[in-house]
């Protein structure tokens, strides 16, 4: 049985980790942010100010993907993210 997931994207700015807390109290599910999962050359590159690039990118949607997919064996699951890209969103909702 999977638990439920539930993804809340958007730009930056946009309230998506006010509104993810929030959602956490109401449910009880477990909240967890996108920017946590990037590697630290990653981190270093946007402290820098230096966009990612979809190479970047890939190893931290992976990196989410499979971890959602694990945690949902067990428990439901809000993850916020600004997954803009059409393929960013494809991959997170693969096997879900």
């Amino acid at each position: 049985m999977n638990y439920p997931v539930i993804y809340i994207m958007g730009v930056s700015g946009s309230g998506k980790t006010t509104i993810g807390k929030l959602l956490a109290q109401k449910t009880g599910y477990p909240f967890y942010d996108a920017d946590d999962f990037h590697s630290i050359e990653n981190k270093k590159k946007m402290n820098a100010g230096i966009p990612l690039t979809d190479d970047d990118r890939w190893p931290w949607l992976n990196s989410m993907h499979n971890f959602v997919v694990e945690e949902i064996q067990t428990h439901p699951v809000i993850l916020v993210c600004s997954a803009l890209k059409q393929c960013y969103r494809e991959k997170l909702s693969e096997l879900i």
